[in-house]
């Protein structure tokens, strides 16, 4: 009742309650809880906070626990200094914000489309989960939570991969002094098992000309089914061609589309190599697509871009869904053209194994083939491309005809 009553005045008083415990009225009519103790010698005040915010009854308390710090040896106003910085510590060190430093420290050593997908990955699957978390609170059960997750999609290689990288960002975060130990490296024998196996792909070229028809049939924008027919054509990685913006394709020279090796998942095999842009041959039927494909996007930056939005490329998942839609899920994945591509033509071109590895941008295993890839080999990859065009192609429908088929 008497803090309750207590009126301010020109200089501030002090109400006493008892084992150094009082209440500061301030001029301005704040009323603060102090607490006044004596610590080796010297006598030293504790803020402890305002009132009526902190009552009459949690004053006491923490008067109490000051005390039994004392009586511990320790300074009650050290500790609550150290409780502080240890609160924003905690904050300034969350999942999300230590990731996105090992993101930042990192980045500079991935192409630009792997490390989009690594931040990707961790601000859909993760950060949502446990990036407000404090790294030092994370625990075995907390990660394996999210990546069942990610493994009900369902997407088993995709949570293995997830835990890696999180995995990363631990190792990071000990080696920085924000964590003891790496939880991730615990959940391994949670996780789902990964069959293992090559990505499936039709290698007969009959069938595979059967599937180019089946999925042009499909209600599908005519967009997605023109990207299909020419990762068909130019059985490059799927990503590459997702993601091609129009400045490579436009004014191209000599029917050679060029893939920066920034875009190419090419890795270096020696420290004195040197990335390559890739170069892929353009049949005749490949340039009728491009041509096809300028009327319906090339105001844009993307030559396959999202549906939904224009200012973004194409979604990783829409040729994998129409081949689905179109009887194909479990038998052939759009990564399965190049298997097609290296089935069907070094059974029919054995002496050109070489060049044709080339024109799939695989990596020289050593550098005696990287010399001989050095020649590139260009007149006959383009030999190649058109006699592939050809044989996948024989039959199917014209390139404006897909304009005009069914949509989804």
């Amino acid at each position: 009742m008497q803090i309750k009553k207590a009126k301010a005045s020109e200089k501030p008083k002090k109400l006493a309650d008892s084992g150094g415990l009082y209440i500061l009225l301030a001029p301005s009519g704040s009323k603060l809880w102090r607490l006044k103790y004596r610590y080796n010698g010297s006598e030293k005040l504790l803020s402890i906070g305002p009132y009526p915010e902190i009552s009459l009854l949690e004053a006491r308390s923490q008067r109490d626990s000051a005390k039994a710090l004392l009586r511990a040896g320790k300074d009650p106003g050290t500790v609550k200094k150290l409780q502080k910085l240890s609160a924003v510590q905690n904050v300034e060190n969350t999942f999300e914000a230590v990731a996105r430093e090992w993101f930042k420290l990192n980045k500079e050593t991935w192409v630009p489309r792997h490390a989009n997908d690594v931040i990707g990955s961790l601000e859909k699957m993760v950060f949502p989960h446990i990036g407000n978390v404090p790294v030092r609170e994370i625990n075995v059960p907390s990660l394996v939570g999210v990546l069942r997750l990610v493994e009900a999609r369902p997407a088993i290689e995709t949570a293995r991969r997830l835990r890696q990288r999180i995995s990363a960002v631990f190792q990071f975060a000990i080696s920085s002094g924000l964590a003891e130990f790496d939880p991730a490296t615990q959940v391994i024998g949670a996780l789902a098992p990964l069959k293992k196996g090559r990505q499936p792909a039709i290698t007969s070229l009959e069938e595979a000309r059967e599937m180019l028809r089946r999925v042009e049939q499909e209600k599908a924008h005519p967009v997605t089914k023109l990207a299909h027919r020419l990762l068909a054509m130019t059985f490059v990685r799927p990503g590459a061609v997702q993601t091609t913006p129009w400045s490579e394709l436009n004014g191209i020279y000599d029917d050679l589309w060029v893939i920066p090796a920034a875009r190419m998942k090419m890795r270096l095999r020696h420290k004195d190599d040197e990335a390559r842009d890739h170069l892929v041959p353009l049949p005749r039927q490949a340039t009728e697509v491009i041509a096809a494909l300028r009327a319906l996007t090339g105001r844009g930056p993307w030559v396959f871009p999202n549906t939904r939005h224009s200012h973004k490329p194409m979604s990783e998942n829409a040729i994998g869904y129409l081949l689905n839609r179109a009887g194909y899920h479990g038998r052939h994945v759009p990564h399965g053209w190049r298997s097609t591509f290296s089935s069907v033509m070094n059974e029919r071109f054995p002496a050109d194994n070489r060049v044709i590895d080339l024109m799939l941008s695989h990596v020289p295993k050593d550098k005696v083939e990287g010399a001989y890839n050095r020649a590139q080999h260009i007149e006959r990859r383009k030999a190649l491309a058109q006699i592939w065009a050809d044989l996948i192609l024989e039959d199917a429908i014209p390139t404006e005809e897909i304009l005009a088929g069914p949509r989804r």
